[in-house]
């Protein structure tokens, strides 16, 4: 335990961005690991506590929540590309900018804001809880919501910027229209009309894992300095989400030609029908 000990000191020593060491969350990991054990026990105790329950209704927060949401999204989106993706960056080997620029600067605390949205996410998977909607509480939606701030703490302790921010910055587009989508839903019955395209998201959101498999990819073939390491991660996520969606597209629009079901809705990166979020 003292080597490993040992070991994460000189990590964090030789390779961590001393710009972001101050920010919240960011000088140790254990903050964000207590919060998604606390996630993790409010899905595990949640839906028995509600079990002898009515279900909540939420459809005014709902509204606020999916809304507030797309605003979010949208300036993260923005600030992807105002602070690389449309000014400068290449989609070949992008290095990170460490210098106190504002343009690196600007990079590093939208990385750090995508970080913290992923905690403001799982109140996706807590109104779940509350409205009994449990069959949407699958596996895959839990496993994400638990994972990304993880991958994300590392990303912005080490590589707040360049390369590996591609995929964050096609995210917050899917959400942006993604949080639309389900905050029209939750409008009730007379949005109807305006969520005939939910079909299309789930293909958006193929061809966004698509582009992210390729883009990681490159960096097995190229020389290039930028830690291989997060090409795997992020190339390993891609690869995972793009068969699920592809499988859920298949079973969904294919094989039944029906409506999405339930049973595998997840939030915020696919869409199954008016109620469901999935990942």
């Amino acid at each position: 335990m003292a080597a490993v000990v040992r070991w994460w000191d000189d990590i964090i020593e030789t390779y961590s961005d001393p710009r972001t060491e101050d920010w919240l969350f960011m000088q140790s990991p254990v903050p964000g690991t207590l919060l998604v054990i606390l996630y993790l026990i409010i899905v595990w105790i949640g839906p028995k506590l509600m079990a002898n329950r009515e279900p909540f209704n939420l459809k005014p927060l709902l509204i606020v929540y999916n809304f507030a949401m797309v605003g979010l999204s949208f300036y993260m989106f923005w600030e992807f590309n105002m602070a690389g993706w449309l000014a400068g960056y290449t989609l070949g080997c992008q290095l990170v900018d460490y210098s106190r620029s504002p343009q690196a600067l600007r990079m590093a605390s939208v990385c750090w804001l995508f970080y913290i949205s992923k905690f403001i996410e799982m109140l996706d998977t807590i109104f779940f809880i509350l409205r009994k909607k449990n069959k949407q509480i699958s596996f895959l939606h839990v496993f994400h919501h638990a994972i990304m701030p993880f991958t994300w703490w590392i990303g912005v302790k080490f590589v707040p910027g360049g390369f590996g921010t591609f995929h964050s910055m096609l995210n917050s587009f899917i959400h942006v229209l993604m949080y639309v989508y389900y905050g029209l839903a939750a409008c009730g019955p007379s949005m109807q009309k305006f969520l005939w395209w939910k079909k299309y998201m789930t293909t958006m959101q193929l061809i966004q894992f698509f582009l992210v498999m390729t883009h990681s990819g490159q960096l097995f073939f190229i020389e290039c300095p930028y830690p291989k390491v997060f090409a795997w991660i992020i190339g390993l996520y891609g690869f995972i989400f793009f068969f699920l969606f592809l499988n859920f597209y298949v079973q969904a629009y294919r094989k039944s030609g029906s409506k999405p079901t339930k049973e595998n809705g997840h939030q915020s990166n696919g869409v199954k029908d008016n109620k469901t979020k999935t990942h």
